[in-house]
């Protein structure tokens, strides 16, 4: 039976000469950082066939020599037109893989991954991975520390366990990224509006949460035939809610490279173990946590790779081009070189002093000059472009990278960085 005709903006060519792996990555060209996936793969040896919204035309060359063929669907988080384009590449071929490396990809990608037989990532771990009351419940059961949850389905649900847990607390999406949709309640008034505000009344099923006191950070890794074979530890500054909340802060991620410290072992202890417990065989992984006066606390894991370009921060950190490796992960089942830990590493958001359009900036030849050797690269939008909302992140609006030998001296400079730098806006 002929395969189905390929939709319009479609590259469906086939040639996979020697047989090598085949992987198909989802949405390739977007956010930009993703086409280094593909890069990856295809550096890695695999044939890479992509899977995106954008038509094939839209796609630069680059992208287009990384990738052996193309599909076009309509959205990738719709599990009808992903399951018929995975089964119309699969008439054309053997797949070995089939992989998704963004939040809101994870789930769907997960059931046509089950429903075409095709190996990784299963839709119960892409659940346990994505629905933050199970997740913690689950790993609850296998003695990882975590905050106090429930997934509520009603206002009474909500408000019988703040009068359990007290305040503060944390309401937000059961199956949300980052601080996207999350809201910290200090008191009932506080409650009330946010039971509105989460659509509890309507039938919005949201996750609530103990609140986490306490310095915040992530622990990154790329786990090999269910072993932790890299991992990276970063700081907030400040902890994530208030970054993606307050306008007053330009907040910081830096990525150590005193991940051999003894006070890192309980972090990457507990790292591990959820990696254990959830089975995970060859993935990126992003988890959060919390230490403050009750100790150690977990917060939550994505099984895929961080956002806001993290990889680049710890490529550039550690002479080592990590989107390779994750190809040879996926392609061989090994990496091929240690992280050097040369350098700690960081991205600096610098926030608008309000919406509007940005005229121009102040304290940029003074950062370049402070900076020096340690500066990566950075990001200045032109005069005339609007500005995006606080909670748009990191890379939002201006950021500036930049990396040095020592943690504490990186994390001083940025911090100077952040008081003389500003964008104007009117």
């Amino acid at each position: 039976m002929p395969a189905p005709s390929a939709p319009a903006g479609t590259n469906p060519h086939f040639s996979n000469p020697g047989r090598a792996m085949h992987v198909i990555l989802v949405e390739p060209a977007f956010p930009h950082y993703q086409r280094q996936f593909a890069r990856g793969l295809k550096e890695a040896g695999a044939y890479v066939t992509g899977i995106g919204e954008r038509p094939w035309d839209w796609l630069d060359g680059d992208l287009k020599s990384w990738l052996g063929a193309y599909e076009q669907v309509g959205s990738v988080c719709d599990v009808g037109q992903m399951h018929a384009a995975v089964r119309r590449i699969q008439e054309r071929g053997w797949v070995d893989r089939l992989e998704a490396t963004v939040e809101a990809h994870m789930l769907p990608v997960a059931k046509v991954r089950d429903a075409c037989s095709i190996p990784g990532l299963t839709y119960e771990q892409a659940v346990l991975c994505r629905d933050k009351p199970k997740q913690k419940e689950f790993l609850r059961r296998h003695g990882i520390a975590c905050a106090a949850s429930i997934a509520a389905d009603s206002a009474a649900e909500v408000r019988d366990f703040v009068a359990e847990v007290g305040f503060p607390v944390i309401l937000k999406p059961r199956a949300g990224a980052g601080a996207a949709g999350t809201v910290r309640v200090n008191n009932a008034a506080e409650l009330e509006a946010a039971i509105i505000e989460a659509g509890v009344e309507k039938g919005t099923s949201i996750a609530v949460e103990e609140f986490n006191q306490g310095h915040e950070g992530f622990y990154d890794t790329l786990t090999v035939n269910r072993k932790v074979s890299y991992e990276f530890i970063s700081h907030y500054y400040p902890n994530v809610l208030v970054a993606m909340r307050t306008r007053g802060v330009n907040p910081m991620i830096i990525a150590t490279n005193r991940t051999d410290a003894p006070s890192y072992d309980e972090v990457k202890a507990m790292g591990r173990k959820v990696v254990e417990a959830l089975g995970l065989h060859t993935a990126a992984t992003h988890m959060e946590w919390f230490f403050g006066p009750r100790g150690l606390r977990f917060s939550e894991i994505g099984a895929r790779p961080p956002g806001v370009g993290q990889w680049d921060v710890y490529c550039a950190a550690n002479d080592l081009d990590l989107y390779r490796e994750w190809g040879n992960a996926i392609t061989h089942g090994r990496v091929s070189r240690p992280p050097s830990r040369r350098y700690a590493a960081a991205i600096l958001n610098i926030r608008p002093e309000r919406d509007g359009t940005i005229v121009g900036y102040e304290g940029v030849e003074h950062a370049r000059q402070l900076l020096g050797p340690a500066l990566m690269d950075f990001n200045l939008p032109e005069p005339g472009t609007p500005t995006q909302p606080v909670s748009a992140g990191y890379m939002a609006n201006a950021w500036i990278r930049a990396r040095h030998p020592d943690y504490d001296e990186l994390h001083r400079l940025l911090e100077e960085v952040g008081r003389v730098m500003r964008v104007r806006v009117r």
